[in-house]
Protein backbone atom coordinates (compact mmCIF):
# COMPACT_ATOMS: atom_id res chain seq x y z
CA UNK A 1 0.00 0.00 0.00
CA UNK A 2 2.96 2.32 0.54
CA UNK A 3 3.56 2.41 -3.19
CA UNK A 4 -0.04 3.40 -3.93
CA UNK A 5 0.97 7.06 -3.96
CA UNK A 6 4.20 6.58 -5.89
CA UNK A 7 3.78 8.30 -9.24
CA UNK A 8 0.07 8.74 -8.44
CA UNK A 9 -0.56 11.42 -11.06
CA UNK A 10 0.63 9.25 -13.95
CA UNK A 11 -1.29 6.26 -12.58
CA UNK A 12 -4.44 8.37 -12.28
CA UNK A 13 -4.06 9.56 -15.85
CA UNK A 14 -3.43 6.02 -17.10
CA UNK A 15 -6.53 4.76 -15.24
CA UNK A 16 -8.91 7.52 -16.33
CA UNK A 17 -11.29 5.21 -18.22
CA UNK A 18 -11.20 2.49 -15.54
CA UNK A 19 -11.80 5.05 -12.79
CA UNK A 20 -14.71 6.69 -14.61
CA UNK A 21 -16.40 3.30 -15.06
CA UNK A 22 -15.80 2.37 -11.43
CA UNK A 23 -17.24 5.66 -10.17
CA UNK A 24 -20.38 5.18 -12.28
CA UNK A 25 -20.90 1.67 -10.87
CA UNK A 26 -19.98 2.59 -7.32
CA UNK A 27 -22.37 5.55 -7.23
CA UNK A 28 -25.23 3.05 -7.57
CA UNK A 29 -24.09 0.84 -4.66
CA UNK A 30 -26.08 1.44 -1.50
CA UNK A 31 -24.03 2.28 1.56
CA UNK A 32 -20.68 2.62 -0.21
CA UNK A 33 -20.33 6.19 1.05
CA UNK A 34 -20.00 4.79 4.60
CA UNK A 35 -16.47 3.66 3.65
CA UNK A 36 -15.37 7.21 2.87
CA UNK A 37 -14.68 8.79 6.28
CA UNK A 38 -12.22 6.07 7.29
CA UNK A 39 -10.50 6.13 3.91
CA UNK A 40 -10.35 9.93 4.09
CA UNK A 41 -8.58 9.73 7.45
CA UNK A 42 -6.24 7.04 6.12
CA UNK A 43 -5.36 9.15 3.08
CA UNK A 44 -4.62 12.26 5.10
CA UNK A 45 -2.47 10.33 7.55
CA UNK A 46 -0.17 9.80 4.54
CA UNK A 47 -0.62 13.04 2.58
CA UNK A 48 0.33 16.59 3.53
CA UNK A 49 -1.57 19.13 1.44
CA UNK A 50 1.23 21.65 1.85
CA UNK A 51 3.58 19.47 -0.20
CA UNK A 52 1.14 19.47 -3.11
CA UNK A 53 -1.44 22.28 -3.27
CA UNK A 54 -2.57 20.81 -6.60
CA UNK A 55 -6.08 22.07 -6.02
CA UNK A 56 -4.95 25.67 -5.53
CA UNK A 57 -2.59 25.47 -8.48
CA UNK A 58 -4.99 23.93 -10.98
CA UNK A 59 -8.66 24.58 -10.19
CA UNK A 60 -10.79 27.27 -8.62
CA UNK A 61 -13.47 27.02 -6.00
CA UNK A 62 -16.72 28.84 -6.47
CA UNK A 63 -16.85 32.06 -4.49
CA UNK A 64 -20.45 32.32 -3.31
CA UNK A 65 -21.94 35.53 -1.91
CA UNK A 66 -21.22 34.61 1.74
CA UNK A 67 -17.64 33.68 0.77
CA UNK A 68 -17.11 37.00 -0.97
CA UNK A 69 -18.45 38.91 2.04
CA UNK A 70 -16.34 36.95 4.51
CA UNK A 71 -13.13 37.19 2.45
CA UNK A 72 -13.56 40.90 1.72
CA UNK A 73 -14.05 41.55 5.43
CA UNK A 74 -10.99 39.41 6.22
CA UNK A 75 -8.89 41.35 3.69
CA UNK A 76 -10.43 44.66 4.81
CA UNK A 77 -11.51 45.59 1.30
CA UNK A 78 -14.87 46.14 -0.34
CA UNK A 79 -16.60 43.18 -1.94
CA UNK A 80 -16.46 44.97 -5.29
CA UNK A 81 -12.68 45.34 -4.92
CA UNK A 82 -12.30 41.62 -4.20
CA UNK A 83 -14.33 40.75 -7.28
CA UNK A 84 -12.49 43.23 -9.51
CA UNK A 85 -8.99 42.23 -8.38
CA UNK A 86 -9.30 38.48 -8.07
CA UNK A 87 -12.48 37.01 -9.52
CA UNK A 88 -14.36 36.48 -12.77
CA UNK A 89 -17.67 34.91 -13.73
CA UNK A 90 -17.35 31.46 -15.31
CA UNK A 91 -19.63 29.86 -17.91
CA UNK A 92 -22.01 28.70 -15.13
CA UNK A 93 -22.32 32.22 -13.71
CA UNK A 94 -20.19 31.44 -10.66
CA UNK A 95 -17.39 33.61 -9.37
CA UNK A 96 -14.03 31.86 -9.65
CA UNK A 97 -10.41 33.08 -9.54
CA UNK A 98 -9.32 34.96 -12.65
CA UNK A 99 -6.49 32.52 -13.31
CA UNK A 100 -4.60 29.67 -11.72
CA UNK A 101 -2.81 29.32 -9.44
CA UNK A 102 -5.08 30.88 -6.85
CA UNK A 103 -3.91 34.41 -6.05
CA UNK A 104 -4.18 33.60 -2.34
CA UNK A 105 -1.70 30.71 -2.55
CA UNK A 106 1.73 31.56 -1.24
CA UNK A 107 5.07 30.21 -2.49
CA UNK A 108 5.11 28.01 0.62
CA UNK A 109 1.73 26.49 -0.40
CA UNK A 110 -0.03 28.21 2.51
CA UNK A 111 -3.30 29.99 1.88
CA UNK A 112 -3.24 33.67 2.83
CA UNK A 113 -7.00 33.65 3.48
CA UNK A 114 -7.17 30.19 5.08
CA UNK A 115 -9.35 31.28 8.01
CA UNK A 116 -11.82 32.92 5.61
CA UNK A 117 -11.44 30.57 2.61
CA UNK A 118 -14.44 29.71 0.42
CA UNK A 119 -16.78 26.89 1.38
CA UNK A 120 -15.61 24.81 -1.58
CA UNK A 121 -12.05 24.96 -0.23
CA UNK A 122 -13.22 23.95 3.23
CA UNK A 123 -14.94 20.85 1.84
CA UNK A 124 -12.31 19.88 -0.74
CA UNK A 125 -11.50 17.18 -1.76
CA UNK A 126 -14.93 15.74 -0.80
CA UNK A 127 -13.37 12.39 0.06
CA UNK A 128 -15.29 12.09 3.32
CA UNK A 129 -18.84 12.63 2.08
CA UNK A 130 -21.45 11.47 -0.39
CA UNK A 131 -20.41 14.34 -2.68
CA UNK A 132 -17.64 11.98 -3.78
CA UNK A 133 -20.28 9.99 -5.69
CA UNK A 134 -22.79 12.74 -6.31
CA UNK A 135 -20.41 14.68 -8.55
CA UNK A 136 -18.72 11.88 -10.49
CA UNK A 137 -17.17 14.16 -13.14
CA UNK A 138 -15.60 16.33 -10.46
CA UNK A 139 -14.32 13.35 -8.51
CA UNK A 140 -12.94 11.84 -11.69
CA UNK A 141 -11.08 15.05 -12.56
CA UNK A 142 -9.84 15.37 -8.99
CA UNK A 143 -8.07 12.00 -9.17
CA UNK A 144 -5.47 13.73 -11.37
CA UNK A 145 -5.30 16.88 -9.21
CA UNK A 146 -5.33 15.58 -5.64
CA UNK A 147 -3.39 12.57 -4.38
CA UNK A 148 -5.97 12.06 -1.61
CA UNK A 149 -8.77 11.59 -4.15
CA UNK A 150 -6.66 9.13 -6.10
CA UNK A 151 -5.75 7.29 -2.88
CA UNK A 152 -9.34 7.06 -1.61
CA UNK A 153 -10.60 5.83 -4.98
CA UNK A 154 -7.89 3.17 -5.27
CA UNK A 155 -8.48 1.95 -1.72
CA UNK A 156 -12.22 1.93 -2.31
CA UNK A 157 -11.69 -0.23 -5.39
CA UNK A 158 -9.85 -2.72 -3.16
CA UNK A 159 -12.59 -2.80 -0.53
CA UNK A 160 -15.67 -2.64 -2.77
CA UNK A 161 -14.67 -4.07 -6.16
Amino acid sequence: MADLLDNWKKKATDKRKENREYLKRAAKKRGIEKELPELHEEAFSKIDCLTCAGCCKNISPRFKTPDISRIAKYLRIKESQLIERYLRLDEDGDYVVQKSPCPFLGADNYCSIYDARPGDCRKYPYTDSGDFFEYINTTHLNTTICPAVYYVLERLKQIVP
